[in-house]
């Protein structure tokens, strides 16, 4: 063969609609069925081999909190310990693996997963973690099939940077070498595509990758372990420990070979593993790669020459969608005063009529939360604003677990910017709104800008284009991923690479170039075809 292969330009993976009578709703409904009726055992999965510890915990669907789906095994110290050893075992081979090779993987893995898998994956999403099927689809499919496709594309480009100069007899190179260790992938429960990139984003790159999943969404998890075997990923560069923090992270982040973090979840868990790492720095073999992406309040700020049904429009949207449950979420709002009567008349009509219930029911738009802890977290902000003279719930406010974890879309309005809920993280279908001066835009831009010691998404509306320069000045640092007349959510793969700083993170934008290039370790290489045979320069030469 002469060269080497190119692998082609990604393109992102269709949304289906399923439409009614469609052969993929079709086979969507039957594939849910088939699941609720079975129950899996799920290990962990360590050097390709499953482990069952017995200490096991229910993997449980939110719209109906007594169905199990299935049991998985938690791993503890023990099992870590044989995780990192089944990793670095594996990690010579790995890295020294052609690239073609391991893209090859992470690309059969796509079409696996859009292809045979589209309806089990999308089950499996739903089911575990709440999502009708729009959200299952845009998520577990495509959002993931879009990062392993997008990610081999990236590695490619880096791996074909080159120094520009190489003066005669002398070749400049770099390698990029993986990270010298092992990778912790600690993955959240309200996406299936970040579970699925974390672990596989770094091993993309060469690098090996202990996985440890969140509680409630292992279920989705096991399922993608299942499509990498299946495409081929050797055993022991991905290594599934799902576990409690304190039973698998505090043994991780004790070894030595810890070589990076690639971390999605609250921002106090990030802060506290950074903590941890600060304090064992002496001990590791390498200074550890830490990336995360955390917590979010996420805006949507409205001008004066707004159109007040693309603001209503994007707070229902932004807001509901998946429960609120996404860290791009919308989660507060200002709107001018003189838009403000026609922006509330039309999401109460959205949001009243919003059919709330369980997934196996198409017609839903909104679902179950995740568990009883977000549901009584999220209702004690509601409770709080019910009884607070500072606020006034205007929609929803309902909250119901007999069978399910059933909050309803929500909106607060908020008489004061700086509102408890205005300012804290809920991470359900609530929104605060305050309403604000006409005059008094700048003044309302800067307490958008103050308010939140987050920075991840954030939406501006406005048909004036002065307006929309001065807006995104004032609320430059605010947010990773800004949005101009759109809803703060529904980042792309390709198209809007995804992240924020401040309290949100480590802004390594999933979904492109810059987080994969945290995974690498290059080495420059200067080799001189004819070496020097006299120590002296001309310089020293008498004149």
């Amino acid at each position: 063969m002469n060269g080497r292969p190119v692998i082609p330009a990604p393109v992102n993976e269709p949304v289906h609609g399923y439409a009614p009578a469609s052969d993929e709703k079709q086979a969507l409904k039957q594939e849910l069925h088939r699941q609720m009726e079975s129950k899996l055992d799920i290990p962990v999965i360590i050097g390709g081999r499953e482990i069952r510890t017995s200490k096991t915990e229910h993997c449980v669907c939110p719209h109906d909190h007594r169905h199990i789906l299935g049991t998985y095994h938690r791993a503890g110290a023990k099992e870590v310990e044989l995780a990192i050893k089944a990793a670095l075992g594996a990690r010579q081979a790995w890295a020294a693996m052609p690239f073609e090779s391991r893209a090859a993987i992470f690309l059969k893995a796509a079409d696996l997963l859009s292809g045979p898998y589209r309806a089990v994956m999308n089950a499996a999403t739903m089911l575990c973690q709440s999502k009708n099927p729009f959200q299952a689809e845009i998520d577990c499919v495509c959002e993931l099939a879009d990062f392993w496709r997008f990610n081999v594309h990236y590695a490619q480009e880096i791996y074909a940077q080159q120094p520009p100069v190489s003066p005669r007899g002398v070749w400049n190179y770099v390698e990029q070498r993986p990270l010298e260790g092992f990778v912790f992938a600690v993955t959240p429960f309200n996406f299936t595509s970040i579970a699925g990139n974390l672990p596989t984003a770094p091993a993309i790159m060469g690098n090996v990758v202990l996985w440890k999943p969140a509680s409630s969404a292992v279920y989705s998890a096991y399922h993608v372990m299942k499509i990498l075997k299946e495409a081929g990923l050797p055993d022991g560069v991905i290594n599934m420990v799902p576990g409690s923090g304190a039973e698998v992270g505090d043994p991780v982040l004790e070894s030595e070979h810890l070589a990076g973090i690639h971390f999605t979840g609250s921002t106090k868990v990030f802060q506290q593993m950074w903590s941890t790492v600060g304090r064992n720095i002496s001990r590791y073999r390498t200074y550890p790669r830490l990336v995360g992406e955390t917590g979010g309040k996420d805006y949507i700020f409205a001008h004066p020459s707004a159109d007040a049904r693309a603001v209503a429009v994007a707070i229902v949207r932004g807001a509901f969608e998946y429960q609120g449950q996404k860290c791009s979420a919308a989660s507060r709002a200002y709107i001018p005063k003189s838009l403000w009567a026609a922006v509330r008349g039309q999401v109460e009509i959205m949001a009243n009529s919003i059919a709330v219930g369980d997934i196996m029911d198409f017609r839903n738009y909104v679902n179950a939360v995740i568990d009883k802890n977000a549901f009584r977290t999220i209702k004690g902000y509601i409770d709080h604003a019910a009884k607070s003279k500072d606020a006034e719930i205007i929609v929803g406010g309902k909250c119901d677990d007999s069978v399910g974890y059933f909050v309803y879309p929500t909106v607060i309005l908020a008489k004061t910017p700086d509102f408890k809920t205005m300012v804290e993280e809920i991470f359900g279908p609530v929104i605060t709104v305050y309403v604000y001066d006409d005059r008094k835009l700048e003044e309302t831009l800067a307490l958008c800008d103050s308010s939140s010691a987050y920075g991840l998404t954030g939406a501006i509306f406005a048909r004036e284009r002065a307006a929309i320069v001065q807006m995104s000045r004032a609320l430059e640092n605010s947010a990773g991923n800004f949005y101009i007349n759109d809803k703060p959510t529904g980042a792309v793969v390709g198209q809007q690479p995804f992240g924020g700083a401040r309290a949100s993170g480590t802004n390594d934008k999933a979904g492109s170039m810059l987080n994969l290039l945290r995974w690498t370790s290059p080495r420059a290489v200067k080799e001189t075809f004819v070496p020097a045979l006299d120590y002296t320069y001309p310089f020293m030469d008498e004149e």
